[in-house]
C-alpha cells in the first residue's frame, strides 16, 4: 500500500533495510522506523497545529510503542494519548507526558490510583461509575482529576470491539453526576474516529461522531456545565489539523501520520509528511509453482499489503505482487506472485515492503534507525510490539 510512496520519498530508508537484512543485523518479521523521518513529521505537525491553536497528544501503538520514536516525537509534542495501560506504562517508560489516558480502553480498576500518580492531564471515562473511581483515587492522592467523556449516539461510526461511551441523550444528567463527585472536574468530551478518509473523494472527512461532539458541547454549555476540551482523534495529520480548527475542535492525536502511512498519504504524494517505515522479512521456501513465501508475523488484517520489493542475490531488485490472505488465519508465511521470466529467487533472499499496519497486535521486531537520509544508518536497537528491548 505504501512501497511505491515510499520508494519514491524516501528510497535510502529502503536501501537501508535491504542492507541491514543482507548483513544479518536484523531479522526477517521486523519493522524499521527511520527516526529522522518521523522528527521531520513531528515538526510539521506541530507547525501547522501552532498555528491553528490545535493541542496534539501523539499515538504510539501503531509504532510498537517503540522508546526511540516516543522519545523522538517527545521533543516537539510532549504529552502523548495512551490507548491503554500498557501504551501508558511505555509512553512513561520513554520519557514522555500522558495527556489523555483511557479513550479507547478504560482504566482497569486496580491501576487507577498507580497511573492517576503519574498526573495524567486528563483521563477519559465511559461513564459515572469509571468517574467515581477517578475521584475515589485522586481524593485518595489529594488531587483533583480532570476528565473527558467519550460521547456516543445512535448514528455514530464506532468499530466493533470499540463499543462504549456516554449516550448523547444523557449528557447533561452523566455531567451533573460527575459534578457531585469530590475529586474531578468534567473538562470535555471525546470520541473515536472523528475524522475519516473518503477514498472517492481523496480526502479527509468528518464522521457523525464529530457532530456529535460539537451537539455535546453546546447541551453542556446551555445546561451550565460548559466544558473547554473537544478531543476528535482519527486521522490527524498536517491536512486535517485546519478541519479540527474550522470545527472548534482543541486537540487531536496524530497516529500514522508520525510515519505518514494513512491512506491520504499513499493516494497524495505531495502531503509534508515523508514515509518512515519498512517492514522487512525474506524468502522462507518456494512452492512448487514457483511462488516464493516469506516470513510472515507482522501482517496487520487490514494492511492491505499490495507489492514486495525483492533483492535477489544477483541482479537488481524487482516488484512482485502479495497474494491475499485471509485474516482469521495465522501469518505464518505471506505468499508472493511467481517471478517474471528471466528473474529468479532463493531462500533467504531479502524482501521489503510498505503498508498500514498496528504493530502492537504483531509478533514483529521493531527497529529504530539514525541516519538514514545521509546514506549511513544506525541501528539504535530492536524492540518487541510492546517496546521492550529484543
Amino acid at each position: 500500500m505504501f512501497l511505491s510512496a515510499t520508494m519514491a520519498r524516501n528510497p535510502r530508508l529502503v536501501e537501508a533495510a535491504a542492507g541491514l537484512h543482507r548483513d544479518r543485523r536484523v531479522p526477517p518479521d521486523t519493522y524499521l522506523i527511520d527516526l529522522d523521518a518521523v522528527a521531520a513529521n513531528a515538526a510539521v505537525l506541530a507547525t501547522v497545529a501552532a498555528a491553528h491553536g490545535v493541542r496534539l497528544w501523539p499515538v504510539f501503538k501503531q509504532v510498537g510503542r517503540n522508546p526511540h520514536v516516543i522519545a523522538t516525537v517527545a521533543e516537539q509534542l510532549p504529552d502523548a494519548a495512551a490507548i491503554d495501560l500498557r501504551d501508558a506504562e511505555a509512553i512513561r517508560g520513554a520519557g514522555a507526558g500522558l495527556g489523555n489516558v483511557g479513550h479507547l480502553v478504560q482504566l482497569p480498576l486496580n491501576a487507577v490510583d498507580r497511573v492517576l500518580a503519574w498526573r495524567p492531564r486528563y483521563v477519559t471515562v465511559f461513564g459515572v461509575e469509571q468517574a467515581r473511581a477517578v475521584s475515589d483515587a485522586a481524593a485518595r492522592l489529594g488531587i483533583t482529576q480532570p476528565l473527558l467523556a467519550r460521547v456516543v449516539d445512535g448514528t455514530d461510526h464506532l468499530y466493533p470491539g470499540q463499543e462504549g461511551g456516554v449516550p448523547l441523550a444523557d449528557i447533561e444528567k452523566v455531567a451533573a453526576e460527575i459534578g457531585d463527585l469530590d475529586a474531578v472536574s468534567l473538562d470535555g468530551v471525546t470520541s473515536f474516529p472523528c475524522l475519516l478518509y473518503d477514498e472517492p473523494a481523496k480526502a479527509i472527512a468528518p464522521t457523525p461522531n464529530l457532530r456529535t461532539l460539537l451537539t455535546a458541547t453546546s447541551r453542556l454549555a446551555a445546561a451550565g456545565a460548559p466544558v473547554g476540551v473537544i478531543s476528535a482523534p482519527s486521522a490527524t495529520a498536517a491536512a486535517s489539523i485546519p478541519l479540527l480548527a474550522a470545527h472548534g475542535v482543541t486537540h487531536g492525536e496524530p497516529g500514522h501520520a508520525l510515519t505518514a502511512t494513512t491512506p491520504l498519504h499513499a493516494d497524495d504524494l505531495d502531503q509534508p509528511e515523508v514515509p518512515a517505515m519498512v517492514y522487512v522479512s525474506e524468502i522462507a521456501h518456494i512452492l512448487p509453482d514457483g511462488r516464493p513465501a516469506i516470513f510472515g508475523g507482522g501482517f496487520y488484517a487490514r494492511g492491505r499489503p499490495e507489492a514486495a520489493l525483492v533483492f535477489p542475490s544477483a541482479g537488481g531488485p524487482f516488484t512482485l505482487p502479495v497474494e491475499p490472505a485471509p485474516p482469521e488465519n495465522i501469518d505464518y508465511y505471506r505468499l508472493l506472485g511467481a517471478p517474471p521470466a528471466g528473474a529468479s529467487v532463493r531462500v533467504g533472499d531479502t524482501v521489503v515492503l510498505a503498508f498500514r499496519t498496528q504493530i502492537f497486535v504483531t509478533r514483529s521486531a521493531v527497529g529504530a534507525l539514525r541516519g538514514v537520509g545521509s546514506g549511513k544508518p544506525r541501528l539504535l536497537g530492536l524492540s518487541d510490539p510492546y517496546g521492550r528491548p529484543w
